[in-house]
């Protein structure tokens, strides 16, 4: 990195009140030649960086355009295909264990062998898109998610439908790779509002996967509804050739001209211009913090990074990423993250099976438990009112998101969800325990929703998905274990146990958000490790 500042004048003779500079009589041919020979330095950078731009700069002129909205549509469906593989799981598993004889344990390890699967593939395509480019990274998700998940339909037991449901895991694990895919294609002004709107596409599978088991299940059974729930996966498979890669990503593995040719691509759609000039790796000029300065030479610092040594460092294999993730500079962020998307996981998904375990009832248990209607047409109802909670969720996130930051809006939404959650630690009329699971619900998911936000924006774009994939690993893991706890607890007759646990897991999700290091809010996005100050 280069850097320079002139302090003393632009011929070194005087600070910038006009007292002469303290420098000792033989010294000052020598003074006055270094910070002459620094001021044409600094001159010769303005003229570089006058006929360069970064990829950011290239971004803001395109706005968002016809590009951006395939982009969205594409990776949207591959959310869909998420979200429907995640929600079939509330209806698969009670019909599977009244059919073929499953312990309460058993029904548990079908939700909980996804989550196994999510970690692993999480880990993996995070490594393999920061290795080999995000494309190559979410076409085998598609096409193990789609295969695995329309086989898992013709299960002939017991232990086939336990692998099957394994891979369809694995597959879903990449879904953070769309995330950062789509995420280096949007400008950074209202970069936060747009996320928010893919993350909608999340709640539109939900949607879609509440209404089509009440449509399907009654009539044709859970074999139908998981045959259909694989559509969106094969869909992608459809498209894919119409895919670019992120261009953010070429740059920084030093395809300069690939990328440029994403670019021209995307102005072509979008009807701008590229700016003037060659697009750079990575360049940025920091305006001086002191608004009090000259707009001067004097108040600008050029900055070059050179990202060459993390593409070699990344070359090298996914242990260097993985390390470079608890780097002195990202390890505080790597930590409180995973901290944080684990609560966020456990909250979400626990308030999910929460809801479904409620309203299929318990008749072990006590009447002055907390339970919901024991009907199966119950179960359809309340689990599709408490998905639609999360409509009103995403439009509160996008619409504060850009406009408070991230940090205060996720703790914000954690906070209040803690309070929704309280009366729920005693019996309470089926009304009001629908309506606090739709308002925890609403929080929680736009809290959720928010996390995926930060984690892309919060990584360099040398371990972007490397960063996001390990973060959603540890929130697999939260996944892997809510499934034992909120149908452990439940059918163990201990709700108020189950949702004093929810309260304590949220609480220090929300208290981990305030020590995040910064806010990514309108910031632009880092190529570099070096980046991070």
């Amino acid at each position: 990195m280069i850097e320079g500042h002139i302090s003393c004048g632009k011929m070194g003779l005087t600070d910038d009140t006009g007292k002469r500079c303290p420098l000792l009589p033989c010294s000052i041919p020598n003074i006055t030649n270094t910070s002459m020979q620094q001021q044409q330095q600094q001159q010769q950078q303005m003229v570089d960086h006058a006929s360069t731009y970064t990829m950011d700069e290239a971004l803001l002129p395109m706005g968002f355009g016809k590009f951006q909205a395939f982009l969205l549509a594409y990776s949207g469906m591959g959310w869909i295909s998420e979200a429907m593989e995640m929600m079939l799981l509330s209806f698969v598993g009670p019909s599977v264990q009244e059919i073929w004889k499953l312990s309460a344990q058993e029904q548990s390890l079908i939700t909980s062998v996804v989550f196994v699967g999510m970690l692993i593939g999480a880990f993996s395509w995070g490594l393999i898109s920061d290795i080999y480019g995000r494309r190559m990274g979410f076409l085998f998700t598609a096409i193990i998610t789609g295969v695995a998940g329309f086989l898992s339909a013709f299960a002939p037991n017991y232990i086939a439908l336990i692998v099957l449901r394994f891979l369809v895991g694995i597959g879903l694990g990449g879904g953070p790779v769309l995330s950062a895919w789509f995420l280096e294609f949007v400008p950074s002004p209202n970069r936060g509002a747009w996320m928010v709107v893919f993350s909608a596409f999340w709640s539109i599978g939900t949607i879609l996967e509440a209404s089509l088991a009440w449509a399907v299940m009654p009539k044709m059974g859970w074999r139908w509804l998981l045959a259909l729930s694989s559509v969106p996966s094969f869909l992608l498979l459809l498209l894919y050739g119409f895919t670019s890669e992120s261009p953010r990503y070429l740059c920084m593995k030093g395809k300069t001209t690939d990328a440029m040719q994403v670019l021209e691509k995307m102005a072509k759609w979008n009807h701008v211009s590229l700016p003037s000039g060659t697009l750079v790796s990575d360049h940025t000029c920091v305006p001086d913090e002191n608004p009090a300065s000259s707009a001067g030479l004097d108040s600008i610092t050029i900055q070059r990074h050179d990202t060459n040594t993390d593409d070699s460092e990344s070359k090298r294999g996914g242990i260097t990423s993985l390390f470079r993730l608890l780097s002195r500079k990202l390890l505080r962020t790597t930590l409180l993250l995973w901290m944080v998307i684990f609560g966020c996981a456990f909250a979400y998904y626990g308030i999910i099976l929460l809801t479904s375990e409620l309203s299929s009832g318990n008749k072990k248990c006590s009447s002055n438990k907390l339970h919901l209607k024991s009907d199966g047409s119950g179960l359809y109802k309340n689990v599709l009112i408490t998905s639609l909670a999360e409509i009103p969720g995403l439009f509160i996130a996008a619409t504060i998101v850009d406009r408070i930051g991230r940090k205060l809006t996720m703790s914000s939404m954690l906070f209040v969800s803690c309070i929704l959650l309280i009366p729920l630690v005693s019996h309470q009329k089926e009304v009001l325990t629908v309506g606090l699971l739709f308002g925890a619900r609403m929080l929680i998911s736009g809290s959720f929703t928010i996390v995926y936000i930060y984690a892309p924006e919060v990584y360099p774009t040398s371990t972007r998905t490397t960063g996001v994939g390990v973060a959603s690993a540890v929130g697999r893991v939260g996944g892997i274990v809510c499934p034992l706890v909120a149908v452990g607890l439940v059918h163990g007759c201990h709700q108020t146990a189950a949702v004093l646990l929810f309260e304590l897991v949220i609480l220090l999700a929300a208290v981990a958000i305030c020590f995040f290091p910064f806010e990514t809010s309108r910031r632009y996005l880092l190529d570099s490790v070096r980046n991070i100050k």
